[in-house]
Formats: structure tokens, sequence, C-alpha cells
């Protein structure tokens, strides 16, 4: 069988552009973008929340791209749409991503320890001092373990802590800045703010006698907005950095965490 210049060329047209529709190549096999372990970030595009550890110490893996969101869910939506090959977050928000979206999974290997501190004003030590004692006194008495069970494990049942209306709330005022998208340490229930961080600081306010209010806003400004005395505290799982040391001053540590990778499951298709 002969075939002439023009058909051959033909032909061969008609075959790449069948590979190109395919999403394959002849010439050029597709990139391996597996991870299996930390040391597979090298390299990849990684999805972190803005202004977050994860979002710090991604900026330390060779030669990876890291793309920043608002909120830890965007990072977790670019996921499954694979605009990113993974996401670096706390463990905990991480579970609850998880148990929200199929087709994901985490790395049993942690990326990193932290522990979440209460982040104030370097001029109110006053108050930094006043917080470290209401926060002894909650550990030593069981208030923060018994906060933690309701909002982590197989038996959480979610239920938020009670006010003691019974001690006066004279003493002024904390105004709290936080970031309602970090469950389970703070969310939004409709209207109401619920969460560890939410409760322990309800309990801190009960110890101190004061009251408690709650600013919610981006992550990245909690800093800034503790920084230009528009709020008294920060309080949203907040890890103790060089950097953030050098703006504000952090009370005792009240929770440990680790930073975790999340990956897609290879095996179950992500949901839309």
């Amino acid at each position: 069988m002969i075939i002439n210049l023009k058909s051959a060329t033909s032909f061969m047209l008609a075959g790449m552009l069948f590979f190109q529709s395919t999403g394959c190549s002849v010439f050029q096999k597709e990139e391996n973008t597996s991870i299996t372990s930390i040391q597979d970030l090298t390299g990849k595009k990684i999805g972190t929340q803005l202004g977050t550890t994860g979002n710090i110490y991604a900026e330390d893996i060779e030669e990876a791209s890291v793309q920043t969101f608002i909120k830890g869910r965007d990072a977790i939506s670019a996921l499954k749409q694979e605009k990113v090959d993974a996401v670096i977050i706390d463990s905990e928000p991480a579970k609850i991503f998880i148990s929200e979206n199929t087709g994901l999974k985490i790395l049993s290997e942690p990326f990193v320890e932290e522990e979440y501190s209460i982040a104030y004003s370097k001029d109110n030590e006053t108050l930094g001092d006043k917080i470290n004692s209401a926060l002894e006194t909650l550990k030593n008495n069981g208030t923060l373990d018994e906060i933690k069970t309701h909002w982590i494990g197989d038996d959480a049942d979610q239920a938020s802590y009670q006010i003691d209306t019974s001690k006066p709330h004279e003493n002024g005022k904390i105004i709290m800045a936080t970031n309602a998208e970090f469950p389970p340490y703070e969310s939004k229930n409709g209207e109401e703010f619920i969460g560890i961080d939410i409760d322990m600081m309800h309990a801190v306010c009960d110890e101190l006698g004061m009251e408690l209010e709650i600013k919610n806003m981006q992550f990245d400004s909690i800093i800034p907005s503790i920084t230009a005395g528009k709020v008294d505290v920060g309080v949203a799982g907040i890890s103790i950095t060089p950097e953030r040391e050098e703006q504000v001053a952090f009370t005792q540590s009240y929770a440990i965490s680790n930073q975790v990778v999340i990956i897609l499951d290879e095996e179950i298709t992500p949901e839309e």
C-alpha cells in the first residue's frame, strides 16, 4: 500500500489532534504529581490560608509554588479542582474538611507541631497577666480539658460552654478578634460564634469577671488590629512565631496542634 505525502500529513495531524483532545501526548509522558510523603512536596503547588503558620512554613519548601487563600475552605476547593497539589493546614480543621469532602485524605506524617496561644498588645502586660492567671486556673480545675472534649474526639457533642451568670461581670470588657473559618476552634452557627477558642474565652472572662465581645475578621487582619488598638486579644488558633513576637505578646499556650498536609485520595473521585 502506498500513501502519498499529502495523505500521510493529514493522518499525522489527525492523530496529534486525537491525543491532544484526550489529554495525552506521544512526545512527553505526563509528569507524576503523586504525593506520599512530606519530601514529595518539593516543587509542588501548595495551597494555604493567608497569614497562617501553614503559609509561613510552606514558603520554606524547596521550589514549591505557594498559593494563598482567604479561607481554608477555599484552599480545599482549589485542591479538589486540582489547581493545587496539596493543602497545608491545622490538623483539627483538616479532619473536618476531610469529613465534609470525599476524595481527600491527610498524609499520615505531620508537617510540623505547634502550640496555640492568645495574642495581646505589648503595651497591655496587665491584661496578659490576668489572662495567664485565668488560663492557669482553667487548666488546673479541668475546665479547659472539658471544653476540648466537647469539640474534639469521637464523643464530641459540640455543646458550648455555659456562661456562669451567677458571677458578676463588672470588670470591663475584652474585645476578641477571631477568624470564624477554623472549626472546631472557631466558626459560626447562624449568627452565633462557636468552638474551643470561643468557649475558652468565655471561661476566661468568667474567671476575670469581664464581658466578652467578639469581632470576626480575616486571619491576617488579627495582629494588625491588636497593634492598632482596635481589639484587645487575638484568639484564632494562633501559634507563636518570631515574626509575630515582633508585633505582639503571647500568653502561655492552651492547645497543641499539628500542621498537616491534605492531598487528593487517588482511590476516590472528589465530589464537585
